[in-house]
């Protein structure tokens, strides 16, 4: 049996890693600016997260939701604390898509609604309604299309009010990434994430902040819509919150009500999953690492924003967008091969960064410094 080749993938075999390195298998280094789709949050095989994985291993690595687990509680209770929603409700998925599919689905039990708001550059999984709300229409298959998602232009603050003015009590919910990650690193303005807020409110519509990517202590905030100082009804979280392991959720605000069986998952919230996100967080507040990003994301930036080669640098803390020019359309590739630097990209022109949270400044200068040579 073959693989079924659906990946662009760069042509390295990544067999090892530690801190912000990885190794290929011909024994090269590499330093890690891009984590794997910012899914490394604590560095390679960090040793608390690895003690943590394999002690739970020996005792127990899985059983499904027909049982209490304790471990689920100890990651609410956690989870709550270094996010700062501790009034609010946890329920445990599997990936950033399934937690998008769950959250649109309870917005609609809740208050009977079918249309959702999403945005032009918007990506909100590969899955049924998160693929419909996802503005890529190349994976968007037939089974997919919908009438019930109204797509508007991002950070039009005009737009979203007529619709709103159009639909009224028609529309369910609004989902919105506080930064567009797959695009090329879009900021969501404050002012509009406000006005989304404020209209929810107006015609009891739900707010979903799409945190997969943006979350997690990614922008030197938990969420990134936290610069917007906006609450969101529902935070759709995954990607860092297992440094590789699969987990998701859904920190779901009071307003809501579970019900027996309205969510369902087989995988969600095991306990080899519950041991992973723990680890995580316990690392987080040991190693400050929400403020690490905060400081080697700003000053990654203003070195960014001295090179004059570069149009555009885009984002919050570790969460990097960089637009350049046509003729650098080869730079992540050089970088790669020339300097053993993996960056991610989006389209030809613009480098993503999405480093572990615990990189160094003296990590940083690596890259900037081969960026540098490239440029100049």
């Amino acid at each position: 049996m073959k693989l079924f080749d659906v990946y662009k993938r760069i042509d390295i075999e990544i067999v090892k890693g530690k801190e912000r390195f990885v190794w290929d298998a011909k024994g090269n280094q590499y330093l890690d600016m891009f984590g794997g789709h910012a899914v490394i949050s604590i560095g390679h095989s960090h040793p608390h997260y690895t003690d943590r994985l394999t002690s739970q291993l020996k005792q127990l690595g899985f059983y499904s939701n027909s049982v209490h687990l304790s471990l689920q509680e100890q990651l609410a209770e956690k989870l709550g604390k270094v996010c700062g929603k501790e009034n609010h409700q946890l329920f445990l998925c599997n990936s950033g898509a399934e937690a998008n599919e769950n959250a649109l689905k309870l917005a609609s039990f809740t208050n009977g609604r079918k249309k959702v708001i999403a945005f032009t550059g918007a990506f909100h999984g590969r899955t049924s309604l998160a693929v419909a709300t996802t503005d890529h229409k190349a994976i968007i298959a037939p089974v997919n299309e919908t009438d019930n998602v109204i797509f508007l232009p991002h950070n039009n603050i005009q737009a979203l009010e007529e619709t709103f003015a159009k639909y009224k009590e028609q529309i369910s919910s609004v989902i919105v990434e506080g930064i567009q990650g797959v695009s090329g690193i879009y900021v969501s303005k404050p002012e509009f994430l406000q006005q989304i807020r404020t209209l929810c409110n107006v015609y009891g519509a739900y707010l979903i902040a799409d945190a997969v990517q943006c979350g997690y202590g990614r922008t030197g905030k938990f969420f990134a819509h936290d610069y917007a100082a906006v609450e969101a009804d529902i935070y759709t979280i995954a990607k860092g919150m297992g440094n590789g392991f699969p987990i998701a959720g859904l920190i779901i605000s009071p307003k809501f009500t579970a019900k027996t069986g309205m969510l369902g998952t087989t995988f969600g919230g095991n306990p080899l999953a519950c041991a992973s996100a723990l680890a995580v967080l316990e690392i987080f507040e040991k190693e400050n690492l929400i403020e690490n990003a905060l400081h080697v994301g700003d000053y990654l930036k203003a070195e960014l924003e001295k090179f004059t080669e570069i149009k555009e640098v885009r984002g919050k803390g570790l969460m990097i967008g960089i637009e350049l020019p046509e003729r650098y359309k080869d730079l992540r590739k050089n970088l790669i091969n020339k300097h053993r630097i993996i960056t991610g990209e989006a389209g030809q022109h613009v480098i993503r960064l999405l480093p572990a949270l615990n990189i160094t400044k003296n990590e940083a200068d690596l890259f900037l410094t081969a960026l540098e040579k490239e440029l100049g």
